[in-house]
């Protein structure tokens, strides 16, 4: 077989594992625990269908790409809680150290060209990565609020702890975060849902 498909392909087959790693998250309708691969294609089409709310113009092709490389590294580096301190501590290490392994798989040029889009992406610094981090906040929000608040309320979480993370999704997209992301925290804070 051709070297380069043959990274192709083993890549692909690599990438499968991300649909072995399970979130606190769980599906609509007080479902099983979503994984990352549910989570990453979820977060891409709600990136298309919602690219007109996005603060600034944004190539929506990398985006949606943004959204389905960067949880990769999970395979590796296991999922860290958003609102678990402690493993935050270690996570940019852990991740680093994944992304080397996971993207190198690829022939050089694509394994270059992923590892810029999943770097853009943690930087947070260009329309897209801010959209796609905007994206990336609002998928588990969605799915929490339809389950009432219940991961929220059964790891202890604050409405201030939720704030904190939301206000990149405000860098993204003014729009969702006052229209959706600040009414679901007041709401559920209010049900008792959030401490």
């Amino acid at each position: 077989m051709d070297e380069r498909l043959k990274k192709q392909l083993d890549f692909a087959l690599e990438v499968d594992k991300e649909k072995n790693i399970f979130r606190q998250t769980h599906l609509s309708g007080h479902g099983r625990n979503e994984n990352d691969a549910e989570h990453a294609w979820h977060m891409a089409l709600m990136s298309y269908i919602l690219r007109e709310y996005s603060n600034e113009p944004v190539d929506v092709a990398k985006v949606m790409l943004m959204c389905l490389v960067h949880d990769v590294v999970e395979i590796d580096a296991g999922d860290t809680y958003a609102y678990d301190p402690e493993a935050h501590k270690t996570k940019k290490e852990r991740e680093e150290k994944a992304k080397e392994r996971i993207f190198s798989i690829l022939p050089k040029d694509q394994r270059d060209e992923l590892i810029a889009i999943f770097d853009e992406f943690e930087e947070g610094e260009t329309p897209e990565a801010r959209f796609a981090h905007a994206m990336d906040n609002l998928q588990p929000m969605l799915l929490n609020n339809s389950n009432d608040g219940s991961d929220w309320l059964e790891h202890g979480v604050s409405a201030e702890q939720v704030y904190g993370r939301q206000r990149s999704t405000a860098l993204g997209s003014h729009k969702i975060y006052e229209e959706v992301t600040d009414k679901i925290i007041k709401e559920q804070k209010k049900k008792g849902h959030l401490k």
